[in-house]
């Protein structure tokens, strides 16, 4: 591992791009250094007189060695102030900024840090950037502020990686679920369950130091009661993956449906905007149109294909091609009918295909007679997920949105304070967890040998403390972070 100790970073923290602010930020023991030697407070005192946690007004300056002036002024929108100069040194103005000083240890990552407020064009935020790499830092790699969070105790590893879930929340209730984890919510529920095997892991290994104590029934008694009591917890724990998985990455839904039968007005509809062009011509979308939707809470990759049938132009026989490649990845089809007409092959081809598949069909145009019968759609598609809806009168969208929340959800999306899973790592180490405590129950039974014994209990405490990080190696850490974008 590197000694990251010895390194003071910097980053810029601001998305790429013109704004308001951009924000650059140091973190390690030479940042309040640096910042000495690149700023200027409108009061002439140095960054390292200032109080921790104070915002201060000034100027960022470049030296170079290019004139002999002693002193003179730097203007902006206040009263000028004298910048003195040593002899044969220029200080040239890079920009007008805020910045913030934070000392150890009460700071995101426990060690000094420095944040500079300046103005949000690229060109500024690069300037200074390699201003502060030239005094003496190096350039952040992707998550090493909340890495270095971490490694000083700051954070424990459900709470960095909620950090990364936060900024990629794309719901209020994505949101919220990370807020609770950031919180400590899920470490401090993993660590409850681990201080119950550690204690039967403590029982055990004095078992073993002194053989000549007989184990008695009761011990036996209290060490299956509490595997049993974090056995299922951790299950029930488990089981509320599935749910958060789909909070926190959500579905791809694919609308199908032959040409014209309203697949891209039923898109527009549910999008609650014009995304599709929509003619009366068949065949008007060509290629699969992505755009995404939140229902009820759910984050939808919504996908809108080119209508199947007989295509004899290249350009539509790979949107076919397209669309087929769609369907066979979806989490959720929505497989769109024209109520006012009889069921064509195509429409019986595609039917068909959804059996066995979390499909949703559609009847529209049911503004106009309506000569589809849904029983024979079900019997077709072996479904009863049927939904009559008209998108030129925008009739019927809501029965819909309870369809789809209904097919791909089985929680209560609306409780901000139900604890769920929603990382695969977390899952897979839950799973070994749960796996070493089933072994361990069957090897008391069974009046297994307790070095056995404790070999499967170690394991659970191991796989739990994987989770919250109080084992890990630098791979597991290096992959966590490298997915974190740079500056945080």
């Amino acid at each position: 591992m590197k000694n990251f100790d010895e390194d003071t970073i910097v980053a810029i923290s601001t998305p790429v791009g013109e704004g308001g602010i951009g924000i650059v930020r140091l973190s390690g023991k030479d940042s309040i250094k640096i910042a000495n030697r690149i700023f200027i407070s409108s009061d002439g005192r140095k960054v390292s007189e200032f109080k921790t946690h104070t915002i201060h007004y000034g100027y960022i300056i470049e030296k170079s060695p290019r004139h002999q002036d002693t002193k003179s002024q730097v203007t902006g929108n206040r009263k000028p102030i004298t910048v003195h100069r040593k002899p044969n040194i220029r200080q040239e103005v890079i920009d007008e900024v805020l910045l913030t000083v934070m000392k150890a240890p009460r700071t995101y990552t426990r060690e000094d840090v420095v944040e500079i407020n300046c103005h949000g064009g690229m060109i500024a935020l690069r300037r200074i950037l390699e201003l502060i790499v030239e005094v003496g830092a190096r350039v952040a790699e992707p998550g090493e502020f909340t890495k270095r969070a971490f490694l000083n105790g700051r954070l424990d590893l459900t709470q960095a990686e909620a950090v990364l879930d936060l900024i990629r929340a794309k719901t209020d209730v994505a949101l919220r679920t990370s807020i609770n984890q950031l919180e400590g919510e899920l470490s401090r529920e993993i660590n409850s369950m681990r201080d119950i095997i550690i204690d039967i892991s403590a029982s055990m290994e004095a078992m073993i130091d002194f053989p000549e104590e007989d184990i008695e029934i009761d011990t036996t008694r209290s060490w299956l009661k509490k595997i049993k009591i974090a056995r299922k917890k951790l299950e029930s724990l488990r089981d509320t993956y599935h749910d958060g998985a789909i909070l926190k990455d959500g579905i791809m839904a694919v609308i199908c449906g032959r040409a014209n039968v309203g697949k891209s007005s039923l898109m527009n509809l549910l999008l609650k905007r014009d995304r599709v062009i929509v003619t009366p011509i068949p065949g008007t979308t060509r290629d699969a149109i992505e755009d995404e939707v939140n229902i009820k809470g759910i984050p939808i990759r919504l996908v809108d294909t080119a209508g199947f049938g007989k295509r004899t132009g290249i350009v539509e026989k790979k949107g076919v091609e397209k669309s087929h490649l769609y369907l066979s990845n979806a989490d959720l089809i929505l497989c769109v009918l024209d109520g006012s007409e009889k069921l064509k092959k195509d429409d019986i081809r595609l039917l068909n295909s959804m059996n066995e598949r979390c499909a949703i069909i559609v009847i529209n145009k049911c503004d106009l007679k309506v000569v589809l019968n849904k029983k024979e759609i079900r019997r077709i598609a072996k479904t009863s997920d049927v939904i009559r809806l008209s998108c030129l009168k925008k009739e019927g969208l809501d029965k819909l949105e309870d369809e789809v929340y209904n097919k791909i959800w089985s929680g209560k999306v609306g409780s901000s304070h139900q604890l769920m899973l929603n990382n695969a790592r977390h899952k897979n180490a839950i799973d070994k967890a749960v796996d070493s405590l089933y072994r361990a129950e069957e090897g008391i039974h069974k009046h297994f040998p307790l070095e056995f014994l404790s070999i499967d209990i170690r394991e659970g405490i191991d796989a739990l403390g994987e989770i919250v990080g109080k084992t890990y190696t630098d791979d597991i850490l290096d992959v966590i972070f490298s997915k974190f974008c740079i500056g945080k």
